[in-house]
């Protein structure tokens, strides 16, 4: 039953996707980014390589991946990295990746373009970050006893796999050879269907990512101009929702303090809404040169991607958005990595370091914009508080590095890429 659903579903989706596409700029490059795509990839892989296979689903998986990718390289460098993308955001921010020798759009999923696929590309290793658990890719690679591997894996129990009607779930999971794990808790939720064996606790791999940002930090000469003395509430991947919770913290902030938000979009028609919305007198970071520093102005706004991780290493606090859409809060560990106080919105279930840190109080999800204000006001005023609350999260940020070389070592010990 649940295969005939998924056939049923799948088609629709991909339909719908497609009816969407004539209206939506995101959507239309889904569409166009798998066209041709058997002709595409045919030609650009040259015969006789060696390919490990990485998939991701977006941006965020994509730099969970590149821990791995990098260390991939340099130990397996006769293997060629293929990565593939299912979101036009994590295929776009994937061009200028130079360890990556191959960049494609993941084919929709059906039994005939899986077969195509994976007999085009002849992975010898086969990496999953994170989840996307797609029926007929994980078929194929099980079938033809390609080694296929979960990377950064996070369970929950709310998901189907461990539902009474989740056996077409089940069974996809045990097309994988190997499970690296995030937490405990993923592994003792594989362990209650029975999945007890090649499951390992590794860690997360973004915390190696963000600890190589943090060590190899260049300088933003426009954002120490516009930061001078004073201190920085950083606003980041900001979505509506996010910006209204905002915009309500910003008559709370000292004279001495200011706000650079980078919003989730970028276009021009929501930068100008955007500077309505907050009100204040802001100024673009396209707008800084040598004599518009921006020093007088209490809002700088990001317009260009790419510079948010960086940012951080100039933030005193820092609000991370997502948190009040259905998709859930982005990256908190970039600030953390740089011990900043991150505040985010209540959805963030489905992360495992936001639940830790949250939990340890180093970290202040929000429901609204009034309990928001509160925790600013406490963090702002007692200088003394937000210090502890720092040095904490660098401590914390410490521990949990080293799940790439767990991982590395695990390829080595099973011998896939021998």
């Amino acid at each position: 039953m649940g295969l005939i659903l998924y056939n049923i579903l799948r088609p629709f989706y991909i339909f719908l996707i497609r009816v969407y596409a004539l209206f939506d700029g995101k959507a239309k490059k889904w569409v166009a980014g798998r066209k041709d795509w058997e002709a595409h990839i045919s030609a650009t892989l040259k015969p006789g390589e060696k390919r490990i296979w990485i998939h991701c689903s977006s941006v965020g998986e994509f730099e969970q991946a590149k821990p791995l990718i990098v260390a991939l390289k340099g130990k397996y460098p006769d293997h060629k990295i293929v990565v593939t993308f299912f979101s036009p955001s994590g295929y776009e921010a994937s061009q200028k990746n130079t360890d990556v020798d191959h960049i494609f759009y993941l084919p929709a999923d059906t039994n005939r373009n899986a077969e195509k696929f994976v007999s085009i590309v002849s992975p010898s290793l086969v990496l999953f970050i994170k989840y996307e658990f797609w029926y007929y890719y994980l078929l194929q690679l099980k079938r033809k006893n390609i080694p296929t591997i979960l990377v950064s894996g996070a369970f929950r129990e709310s998901q189907p796999f461990f539902k009474w009607y989740g056996k077409f779930f089940r069974d996809m999971l045990r097309c994988f050879s190997f499970f690296f794990l995030q937490d405990e808790t993923s592994k003792k939720l594989l362990h209650s269907i029975g999945i007890d064996k090649n499951v390992l606790v590794s860690g997360d791999t973004r915390y190696d990512r963000v600890s190589v940002i943090a060590q190899n930090i260049t300088p933003i000469e426009a954002i120490e101009k516009f930061k001078g003395a004073h201190k920085i509430l950083i606003a980041g991947s900001a979505w509506p929702g996010d910006e209204e919770v905002i915009k309500e913290g910003l008559p709370i902030l000292p004279e001495n303090w200011k706000l650079i938000i980078a919003p989730h979009e970028i276009d021009d028609d929501h930068i100008q809404k955007l500077r309505q919305l907050l009100g204040y007198e802001s100024v673009l970071f396209s707008e800084l040169d040598a004599e518009n520093t921006g020093k007088d102005k209490k809002i700088l706004i990001i317009n260009n991607i790419g510079m948010l991780s960086r940012l951080f290493a100039y933030g005193d606090l820092a609000f991370i958005g997502g948190g009040f859409q259905k998709g859930g809060i982005h990256n908190i560990l970039e600030p953390a990595v740089f011990g900043v106080p991150v505040l985010f919105g209540p959805i963030y279930e489905k992360f495992v370091e936001a639940k830790e840190l949250a939990d340890l109080h180093y970290v202040f999800p929000v429901r609204n914009a009034m309990e928001s204000n509160e925790i600013l006001k406490k963090l702002i005023a007692d200088e003394a508080y937000r210090s502890s609350v720092s040095e904490a999260l660098k401590q914390f940020m410490t521990t949990r590095r080293g799940a790439t070389d767990i991982i590395m070592e695990g390829i080595k010990r099973e011998k896939w890429l021998s």
